[in-house]
């Protein structure tokens, strides 16, 4: 196969499969956006409580790990084309069950939990698929373009979704939603049937054996954690923008999905490969300094501008990623990267209930600069421990240490 890493992003749109993999997957994120906030609307109005408003949000992130932990190895055991059909398709049932008239707080919670448990597969077929695409040197490249979809649709989504949720009603936008999910499985239903990256049939001791072969290597170890946690706290202060400012929840959630375009493009198009590696902790660092300046409550525009900004550093994941897949065998790249979405999501769910509970007992401005200080503190801990460890001062060892682990 050619050299993928240094092809356009037209040139990824020639590459068979690619097309159906790209607009499956942004079918899902843009039901993911619109129903997220419209179920997180939902909540806050019976509620009238942050804490419940954030778990409705990010709830579903919760239950990824819980999966990772029993179903992961499906990942590179599945048929890639039927999964992802299948999955977009649980996901559109549930989100319609999500807008049934009636539904209590408990149920929306349970189902909101069932989506995620569901999803826990999906990351990792989906990115280990890319890599089959598009070849581990064409990885970064694709998974950049990835984000960017993401930013985009995030931006029409949340602005979309706000003016949808005011217009017409929460529940309305809920079974949009869910047809947006049905149309992601008739599109991935494009994709080559393929056989499974790896014999065997998926089971709760693959996924273990897997699971600790991946974490004995303290590189793996360093950029997973790298990957989850940091990240992972800065979600936790998006999941109070509807709480923060409830009219205003769609505009910042834009504003925060136009930084991470604009850091996806630098870091995956712009940025010249022997830099990114000494981005990475800049980056993490420059992800949630912004927020401490909330705790001022700064005017609208402002706190607009802030979020956008500290949303530039989601570009560190790229660098993350782009290690952790040169640092892992082919036949456990699904594995990999579907513990690493799993891992990211639940750090993300359980960010989400840290900061409602703060917000809570204080205010949502408070606990959004509270999650970012912790986030800044992990990221210090993690450079630090990390440069005693690598010999070069960066953030993983070379390939030769993984291989000595």
């Amino acid at each position: 196969m050619p050299d993928t890493s240094r092809r356009s992003y037209a040139d990824l749109f020639r590459t068979p499969e690619f097309s159906p993999l790209f607009l499956s997957s942004a079918a899902n994120l843009g039901a993911q956006t619109v129903s997220g906030l419209a179920l997180g609307t939902l909540v806050f109005r019976a509620t009238n409580s942050p804490l419940l408003s954030a778990v409705s949000m990010f709830g579903p992130a919760l239950a990824q790990m819980l999966g990772a932990t029993f179903f992961l190895s499906g990942a590179d055991r599945l048929p890639p084309r039927a999964t992802l059909a299948g999955l977009s398709l649980a996901f559109a049932v549930v989100t319609a069950a999500l807008a049934l008239p009636g539904l209590p707080i408990a149920g929306v919670l349970g189902l909101v939990l069932l989506k995620g448990l569901i999803a826990s597969v999906g990351g990792g077929v989906r990115w280990g698929l890319l890599t089959e695409i598009l070849a581990k040197d064409g990885y970064l490249v694709g998974r950049s373009l990835f984000n960017m979809m993401n930013g985009v649709l995030q931006i029409a989504g949340y602005a979309a979704g706000g003016v949808l949720v005011t217009v017409l009603s929460p529940r309305v936008c809920l079974l949009l939603a869910a047809g947006l999910y049905a149309t992601a499985a008739a599109v991935a239903l494009r994709l080559t049937r393929r056989p499974p990256r790896t014999a065997g049939r998926p089971s709760v001791r693959a996924t273990w054996r897997a699971n600790s072969l991946l974490w004995s290597a303290r590189p793996r170890r360093h950029v997973y954690l790298a990957l989850w946690i940091p990240n992972g706290l800065v979600v936790g202060c998006e999941s109070l923008f509807v709480s923060y400012d409830p009219r205003a929840a769609g505009t910042l959630f834009a504003c925060g999905a136009l930084g991470m375009l604009a850091g996806d493009v630098t870091v995956g198009r712009l940025l010249p490969p022997r830099l990114r590696p000494r981005l990475g902790i800049p980056l993490l660092a420059l992800l949630a300094a912004p927020y401490l300046v909330l705790f001022l409550r700064p005017p609208l525009p402002l706190a607009a501008v802030l979020i956008a900004l500290a949303s530039v550093g989601f570009g560190a994941s790229l660098v993350q990623q782009e290690r952790l897949v040169a640092l892992t065998p082919d036949e456990l790249s699904g594995h990999a990267l579907g513990l690493h979405s799993a891992g990211m999501l639940t750090m993300q769910g359980v960010a989400a209930v840290l900061a409602g509970t703060v917000a809570q007992f204080t205010s949502p401005a408070t606990a959004m600069s509270v999650m970012a200080l912790a986030s800044l503190m992990v990221t210090l801990t993690l450079t630090l421990a990390s440069r005693r460890a690598a010999p070069d001062g960066g953030l993983l060892p070379t390939r030769a240490a993984v291989r000595s682990a």
